[in-house]
């Protein structure tokens, strides 16, 4: 009877509702099965379980979420009307980045942020790191252009942040300044941001944290195709994105495919008018297929990106401030003589010859076996990145640069069952990694092999109020190449990768090193009361040089810089220390985090100088920069203010103020230069945003969940730079006016027929340099006729999308 009991099925049927009206889109789950379902239009939903006793969780952005266990017997179990309670604050939403389990924000001692679809959508942001930047305080970007963001946690960047893209490490050329971030940004369900070293479960290149970006996989009933359909337009550089998804659940099997597409043309503001070299043309296309099972899950899912971005130079006309192009090479190229770019390559579409093409493929598994009264999670990953960057203006199809990056991620993690209140986690994970030049004529790097490998052991413990959590790493990288010869081609004066020696030089002399490194954390959340936290958190990270540090010898096209690495470099370790304190209040949010971090073995560019004193120039018209190493310290703070009065259900003003300082505590490098050498490159400015929304509170006629949004973004001056060579110089402080409105249009049965957002940055079209965009750099000329210097950014941009659901 046991077996005959156990192989029927019961169906659990209940609305949810808030304020009274059914609340659609709401995600009723039972975790401990990983099974779940969304409410339709009615705010009803139906889910098939076996019988037995079920905790059952429902959940929505926005929305205190509740929990219910029942058993289930007969064939059809009602739970009636569920009613969410609205709840603006993030306190007890699960997080699955920076521990080695799903935990909810208010247990984990390491500063994490949480930043949702919804509120990316609410931005006018032309990339998705952009849109992270927005959304959440201390983090910032380098930015070449409006679709090249780098992203920054707390004053570092590059190689030092870790981007995941569905917990696996994304990995293409991150070492180069002139390209982003190889993810769908219409594709994105949410992002993880961990603020601090996360070495313990990632391993080399977390120093500064990690961003994780989770797909969207759309949820709807058994055997119905539902999805959504995207249109976006931005007025400054004419930005055409269109993305389409489509999912279907069958059985136990969710199915999700996604499409989309962006292209821009040049982009303009009140003093450069259009930017030459900044438009681009993105396409990405995606597809998972995630299976529940009793004995666990798995999902498999592909990626193909393909992006074609223009490279700015920042030549111009030395009277009239236009724009000029290359249209010939090496001593026939003079930058004075250089015709200027006519009106119609400017707001064209059409992707000039000197430009790049960035294409990144990944395809991926991750499986979760109940294992012994535990978990058993695996992913295993492989990824091509492929770059190629085009600036030969003669032979317009011969890239300068070409590298093929490929890489095999692995991961392997144990979430053992709780041993006297206390859960532990034991994991290895790492990469294998080849990197090979092709057809280019300049080699700035080697072809090299990476093999990468750690392992960690993470506990935690609840004592009352008192959560305590921590563990240990140690990893290992070995890297090496062979001797890597280069040749002149004597009919095009063009450099080549030789594979006879004959009459080549040798460009990177073989090198073969390891690199082993020790990290960890230990942090504490002690919970005054339920909604009052405070979070103490030590972490030391570590991060072994990348191949530019190490093995960069040659020019890079796309940056205009001879890159010299030092093949002597120790790895970086960090010791970090964060307090704070958050307080999740009915009517406000209030949270303030400090951080100290102190670097061993800080890596940074300096230009190079012969003996005499003069810059030492490799390649003509570019510079030359070598890669240095000392002591650095980064400390500062966030600190948010939300305010959300119940009685005002209508109103919401958010307020967040992010400040980051960074010094060099090179003291040789001090006292030749002074002043210009004190602080560490690529500091954010002071960041004060706040912004206010008003709702309403019902529905009027055919419009539904109606808002209108007015917010300022306050830049203070940036008067700690790295000024020595000028590598860096002072930016004027800038404050940016927002709005927005937004609405979603539904029937006479109050069915969503689709969303309409309006969204204005920098409503004044205010002219202004950020401290870290690289165009602000771009200049050839020591005096201007109009007294400005580099380029500037963009000007005012209106962003129009609609949102069509089915």
């Amino acid at each position: 009877m046991a077996l005959v009991a156990w192989s029927q099925q019961s169906t659990i049927k209940g609305k949810v509702t808030a304020d009274g009206k059914p609340l659609q889109f709401a995600t009723v789950a039972i975790p401990a099965l990983h099974i779940g379902t969304v409410t339709d239009a009615a705010g009803s939903f139906a889910l098939v379980v076996k019988p037995g006793t079920h905790e059952i969780t429902i959940s929505m952005m926005g929305y205190q979420s509740r929990s219910m266990k029942h058993t289930i017997k007969e064939s059809v179990h009602t739970l009636g009307e569920i009613a969410l309670a609205e709840d603006l604050s993030k306190l007890n939403e699960i997080v699955v980045t920076g521990v080695s389990r799903n935990t909810a924000v208010r247990r984990n001692p390491v500063p994490i942020a949480v930043l949702g679809r919804k509120e990316m959508n609410m931005q006018v942001s032309s990339n998705l790191v952009d849109a992270i930047v927005k959304g959440v305080p201390g983090i910032s970007a380098v930015t070449t252009g409006p679709n090249i963001s780098k992203p920054f946690i707390r004053g570092l960047g590059y190689n030092r942040v870790l981007t995941l893209f569905d917990g696996l490490r994304q990995e293409g050329q991150q070492w180069g300044d002139e390209h982003g971030i190889e993810i769908d940004q219409y594709g994105v369900s949410r992002a993880e941001v961990v603020k601090g070293p996360a070495s313990l479960t990632y391993g080399s290149d977390a120093l500064a944290g990690v961003i994780n970006i989770i797909p969207d996989i759309p949820t709807g009933p058994q055997g119905k195709l539902k999805g959504n359909f995207l249109t976006d337009y931005q007025t400054n550089n004419g930005l055409i994105g269109s993305s389409l998804g489509l999912s279907l659940t069958q059985n136990d099997w969710k199915y999700a495919l996604r499409g989309s597409m962006r292209t821009a043309h040049n982009y303009r503001n009140p003093v450069d008018g259009y930017v030459y070299g900044t438009a681009f043309r993105e396409y990405n296309l995606s597809g998972l297929a995630h299976l529940n099972k009793k004995w666990g899950s798995a999902q498999f899912g592909a990626t193909l990106y393909d992006n074609t971005q223009e490279i700015p130079d920042g030549s111009r006309d030395s009277l009239t401030r236009k724009f000029t192009r290359q249209v010939l090479e090496g001593d026939e190229d003079d930058i004075r003589d250089r015709p200027i770019v006519p009106v119609s390559a400017l707001k064209t579409y059409t992707i000039n010859p000197l430009h790049q093409h960035i294409q990144h493929y990944r395809l991926y598994n991750r499986s979760m076996l109940h294992l012994g009264g535990g978990e058993l999670t695996g992913t295993i990953g492989f990824q091509q990145s492929i770059r190629r960057e085009y600036n030969h203006p003669i032979y317009p199809s011969q890239p300068g640069l070409y590298v093929v990056l490929n890489t095999l991620n692995y991961d392997l993690r144990y979430n053992l069952p709780a041993l006297a209140g206390i859960e532990t986690a034991v994991g290895v994970n790492g990469m294998y990694q080849v990197n090979k030049s092709k057809d280019a004529t300049a080699f700035p790097i080697p072809d090299y092999k990476l093999f990468d490998i750690g392992g960690f052991f993470f506990a935690r413990k609840s004592f009352g109020k008192l959560d305590l959590s921590g563990g240990l790493r140690y990893d290992t990288r070995h890297i090496r190449w062979n001797d890597f010869y280069v040749a002149t081609n004597t009919h095009t004066g063009m450099d080549y990768h030789a594979l006879d020696t004959t009459g080549a030089n040798l460009q990177f002399p073989a090198f073969r090193h390891n690199y082993t490194g020790v990290s960890g954390s230990l942090g504490l959340t002690y919970n005054i009361s339920e909604r009052v936290l405070l979070k103490g958190n030590v972490a030391r990270g570590y991060r072994a040089p990348n191949i530019t540090e190490i093995g960069s010898n040659g020019l890079d096209p796309g940056a205009h810089i001879v890159y010299l690495g030092n093949r002597s470099f120790k790895p970086e370790f960090s010791l970090q220390e964060d307090v704070g304190f958050l307080a999740y209040l009915p009517d406000m949010d209030i949270s303030v985090e400090l951080f100290n971090n102190n670097i061993q073995n800080y890596i940074y560019q300096a230009r190079l100088y012969d003996e005499s004193g003069n810059p030492v120039v490799i390649v003509p018209g570019n510079v030359t920069y070598s890669y240095q190493q000392s002591k650095a310290r980064l400390y500062g703070a966030e600190a948010s203010l939300n305010l959300h009065p119940r009685r005002w259900s209508w109103f919401n003003w958010n307020n967040s103020i992010a400040y980051t300082e960074g010094l060099n505590k090179n003291n040789a490098l001090i006292d030749r230069y002074g002043e210009t050498a004190r602080y560490l490159p690529f500091i954010p400015p002071m960041h004060i945003r706040s912004d206010i929304k008003l709702s309403a509170t019902g529905t009027w006629k055919c419009f539904s969940k109606s808002f209108v949004r007015g917010g300022v973004d306050i830049y203070a001056a940036q008067s700690h730079f790295y000024g020595v060579d000028d590598t860096e110089t002072y930016t004027a402080g800038y404050t940016l006016v927002n709005a927005g409105a937004g609405t979603t249009i539904v029937n006479k049965r109050s069915k969503p027929l689709f969303e309409l957002l309006v969204q204005a940055d920098n409503l004044f079209d205010k002219a202004y340099q950020a401290s870290m965009n690289r165009l602000k750099y771009f200049e050839y000329y020591s005096a201007s006729p109009n007294g400005r210097l580099g380029i500037y950014n963009m000007g005012r941009n209106v962003s129009m999308k609609v949102i069509v659901p089915f």
